[in-house]
């Protein structure tokens, strides 16, 4: 399996797992593209530049509610607070062994565009990472363009993917559980 599908979908199931299970409002469907920043993860990883991703809300809830095949996550503290064009998310979740604290700020709308402020803490590290720091800002683009269909993930030097293809792949999944477990 092409090691850059793999790194995609380890990293969209990584930080969705993070406020996966918050209640977050759906996004408009359509073609968007994000602007991701993040310090702590380890080197080689995707993430760098944008990427252009076509959602409908069944793609979009997909991909918010990606943790491992056939795990749920332990959340024991999961508050989101929601405000006129702000929301907070505080998360505590344990797993494996390790607990990740999550802090997150999302502003704007989830119609034409929105910036999410993200920190996650590990206690113990997990893969020798203490701290994850994540910015997301996101734009809408409009309709997704001919060709494509919801959960394509454009991203630079990568090509195209469909996120809902890979998490049914066994491959994937198999991998997805195996790299959940030794951690």
């Amino acid at each position: 399996m092409n090691t850059s599908r793999i790194a995609l979908c380890l990293l969209a199931a990584s930080i969705a797992s993070t406020v996966g299970a918050a209640d977050l409002p759906k996004r408009k469907s359509g073609l968007w593209e994000i602007r991701t920043q993040m310090s702590g993860m380890p080197a080689g990883m995707p993430g760098q530049g944008p990427i252009q991703m076509c959602i409908d809300q069944n793609s979009d809830n997909m991909t918010q509610d990606s943790s491992a095949p056939g795990e749920k996550p332990d959340c024991p503290v999961m508050q989101v607070k929601p405000g006129i064009g702000k929301m907070t998310i505080h998360s505590v979740c344990r797993h494996n062994g390790t607990t990740a604290t999550t802090d997150a700020e999302i502003t704007g709308d989830f119609n034409r565009s929105y910036r999410s402020d993200m920190i996650t803490r590990f206690s113990p590290p997990q893969d020798g990472m203490k701290e994850m720091k994540m910015v997301q800002e996101a734009r809408w683009l409009g309709p997704c363009q001919p060709g494509q269909k919801a959960g394509d993930i454009i991203m630079p030097g990568m090509g195209k993917y469909n996120m809902q293809e890979m998490m049914k792949d066994p491959q994937m999944r198999e991998l997805m559980k195996r790299q959940q477990q030794a951690r």
